[in-house]
C-alpha cells in the first residue's frame, strides 16, 4: 500500500496547526531510508526508487518550513507536526432541529430505521424551545414564595411542536402509524409499526415525545432520502453537543438511556477539527463529525471531514460507577437522554472508531479518545 493510502491529518482551525500521521506499521515500513517530502499542497513520501504522493484538499495549505518532531511510533508509523499558511475554511454552522422546523411549512416524519411515515402533512403554527428539563429544580432559587408552575404543564396542541435538547414534543392527534406498548409505566414506549423500533414515549394522553435519534423529518414536497444509521446518529448527537456547549457553555455530559441507566461519559474538547485522510485508510470510515461521515464530492482520493473531538468512558456492566456517580452529583454536568438501544449503538459507534485511530491517539489520560470522536 502506498501513502496515499495511509495518511491522517488532523488539524485544529483555532491554532492553524496539523497533527500528521503517515500511517506505515513496523512491518510495513520499507528496509530503505524512508524521505518524507511536505509541499504546501501535497505529501510525498520516497524509499528506494518508489514515490508515493499525495494531493491535499483545496483550502489546507502547509508551511513546509514549519516541520517538527518527526518520530517513529512504533505501530502508529510516522509522526510529525506541521503549521498551516492560511486558516482552512471555516465549517459550515452545524444543522440543528431548531432551524429545519419553521412554522406553516408541511412536514412529514419518517422513521429514520425503515423509511415508514409516522406524521404525514403535518402544519406547525408554533415552533418553540423548552426549557431545560432541571428548570422546575431552580425555580425554588428564583421564587420567595410557592412554586407558581407546579401545576402547570408543557403539553403542545395541534399546531405546536416544542423541542427539546433530544426530543420534540408534538400532539398525537390522530396519527395511527406508530403502536404503544403495554401500560407498564407512565411513560410508555413508542414504537414503528413497520420495523419495530422505538421511537419516543407517550407523555399524556395526547403528547407523543419524538427522540431526534430515531426521526427524520422532511418537507412535504421533498422526497426521502435515507441515511446510514451510524452516520445518523452520530450526526444527531453532535448536534447535541455542539449546541449545549454553545448555549450553556457545559462540556460534559452523561448518555443516560430511556430506562434511567448512565451508558456514557462524554467530555467535549474541541469543535473545530478538520479531519483530512486518505481514502484508503479506514480510520475515518467511522469517525464522529458533526455532520455524519460524509466526504467533500470534490475531495477527490483524499476525504475531508469536519469534526468534533471527544473524550469518553462507557459504563455499562457497572464500568467507572464512582466516576459516574461524581458525574451525577455535578453540577456542571448535562444530562442526555436517548432510547437505551441508541445509547449501546453509540457505545458500538465509539469503540469502533477508537480501534480506527493510531494506538498512540487512542487514550488520553484515564479516557478513551474518538478523533473528534473519541
Amino acid at each position: 500500500a502506498g501513502m496515499a493510502g495511509a495518511f491522517l491529518m488532523e488539524i485544529r482551525r483555532g491554532t492553524q496547526s496539523a497533527l500528521l500521521v503517515i500511517r506505515y506499521a513496523a512491518a510495513e515500513l520499507p528496509s530503505a531510508p524512508v524521505e518524507v517530502s511536505v509541499c504546501a499542497d501535497s505529501l510525498e513520501m520516497r524509499s528506494g526508487g518508489s514515490c508515493d504522493a499525495a494531493a491535499l484538499p483545496a483550502g489546507v495549505r502547509l508551511a513546509p518550513s514549519s516541520c517538527r518532531g518527526l518520530r517513529r511510533l512504533r505501530g502508529d508509523g510516522l509522526h510529525l507536526r506541521v503549521r498551516l499558511r492560511s486558516p482552512p475554511p471555516a465549517a459550515d454552522v452545524v444543522f440543528t432541529l431548531r432551524e429545519s422546523l419553521k412554522p406553516n411549512k408541511n412536514y412529514i416524519f419518517y422513521c429514520q430505521s425503515c423509511g415508514d411515515i409516522i406524521v404525514k402533512d403535518r402544519k406547525f403554527l408554533r415552533v418553540l424551545p423548552l426549557p431545560s428539563e432541571d428548570w422546575s429544580d431552580l425555580v425554588e432559587e428564583w421564587c420567595c414564595h410557592p412554586d407558581p408552575f407546579a401545576r402547570s404543564t408543557l403539553h403542545p396542541q395541534h399546531g405546536d411542536c416544542f423541542l427539546g435538547d433530544t426530543f420534540f414534543l408534538l400532539n398525537s392527534g390522530n396519527e395511527s402509524r406508530v403502536s404503544e406498548s403495554p401500560k407498564s409505566k407512565e411513560n410508555t414506549r413508542v414504537i414503528c409499526k413497520r420495523c419495530k423500533t422505538m421511537l419516543g414515549e407517550t407523555v399524556s394522553s395526547d403528547t407523543i415525545k419524538y427522540y431526534v435519534t430515531e426521526v427524520i423529518i422532511q418537507l412535504a414536497e421533498g422526497s426521502f432520502s435515507p441515511t446510514p444509521r451510524s452516520q445518523f446518529v452520530q450526526s444527531m448527537v453532535a448536534q447535541c453537543l455542539l449546541e449545549l456547549s454553545s448555549a450553556k457553555s457545559t462540556f460534559r455530559f452523561t448518555i443516560k438511556g430511556d430506562n434511567g441507566k448512565t451508558y456514557v461519559l462524554m467530555w467535549l474538547l474541541n469543535s473545530d477539527t478538520l479531519l483530512v485522510e486518505s481514502l484508503g485508510s479506514s480510520s475515518s470510515h467511522s469517525v464522529f463529525t458533526s455532520f455524519g461521515d460524509i466526504l467533500v464530492p470534490s475531495s477527490g482520493p483524499v476525504g475531508t471531514w469536519n469534526a468534533v473531538k471527544v473524550l469518553y468512558q462507557p459504563c455499562i456492566k457497572c464500568r467507572n460507577k464512582d466516576l459516574a456517580d461524581a458525574w451525577e452529583n455535578d453540577m456542571g454536568v448535562h444530562p442526555l437522554k436517548f432510547p437505551s438501544e441508541t445509547c449501546l449503538e453509540l457505545l458500538l459507534i465509539l469503540g469502533l472508531s477508537t480501534a480506527s485511530l493510531p494506538p498512540s491517539l487512542r487514550c488520553m489520560n484515564s479516557f478513551q479518545v474518538r478523533n473528534s470522536f473519541c
